[in-house]
């Protein structure tokens, strides 16, 4: 029973590894990688309807780890400070969610603010027209975002070893947090933001438990449901 437990393991590890090269060989050829796009969908679809399908990580999440390969990192994380918030990447179906809420375009530069490995903005480069950047302040996250980006011949990304609250933010027309700080560092991030929100019109899309805090800023307004569960969408009121 063992053995045959084991092929059947090994049958299905195959059969993966054979999807995850064929959607990586559609991206480094700069096609639209549909595979990947339809299992987003059914994601969505299934999300749908479940009316509370919360943080959790699921099928579509195993098939992004797969396409994109990430190596384990060779140093350790460094020391968190107070205020910043564990690594944690977003499920994949909320981003999914996000690029079909925001409707990028080239025009557009989505920045992700705690970019971790890099999900959201690799993930925006593969399926959409728009630059994004993932700024990280965590070193070994950088190095493993920035491999991947080069495996997979994508020239729309970058990533940017920095702390948030120095990074040059100035390009951003969408970002992007998942609650990577708390306390007197988002406020001073938000503050950089809205004084980018008074050069031209942004909008910023929350994720946990930084949402409430977006939906107080009076330079916001939300366009969806302001629900910690979800990703909501804000955009910069005029005159912000």
């Amino acid at each position: 029973m063992r053995q045959r437990l084991n092929s059947l393991r090994a049958s299905i590890e195959a059969a993966n590894d054979r999807v995850y090269q064929d959607i990586r060989a559609q991206i480094r050829r700069g096609d639209q990688p549909e595979s990947l796009l339809r299992w987003a969908r059914l994601a969505l679809k299934g999300e749908s309807a479940r009316k509370d399908a919360g943080n959790g990580y699921g099928f579509l999440d195993e098939l992004i780890s797969g396409v994109l390969s990430f190596e384990e990192p060779v140093d350790a994380p460094a020391e968190m400070e107070p205020e910043l918030v564990a690594y944690q990447p977003t499920p994949a179906r909320h981003i999914f969610d996000l690029i079909e809420a925001v409707d990028l375009t080239a025009d557009d530069v989505l920045i992700d603010i705690g970019a971790g490995l890099g999900h959201v903005s690799l993930l925006v480069s593969i399926c959409t027209p728009a630059r994004s950047i993932g700024i990280e302040r965590e070193a070994a996250y950088v190095d493993q975002a920035r491999r991947c980006a080069e495996r997979l011949n994508l020239g729309r990304v970058e990533f940017v070893q920095q702390d948030a609250r120095a990074a040059d933010l100035s390009a951003g027309t969408v970002f992007y947090l998942y609650t990577p700080f708390t306390g007197s560092v988002l406020r001073g991030v938000l503050d950089r933001l809205r004084q980018r929100a008074i050069r031209g019109p942004i909008r910023v899309c929350g994720y946990g438990p930084c949402t409430p805090v977006l939906a107080h800023e009076s330079w916001l307004e939300a366009t969806t449901a302001t629900t910690t569960r979800h990703v909501a969408l804000f955009r910069s009121r005029i005159g912000a």
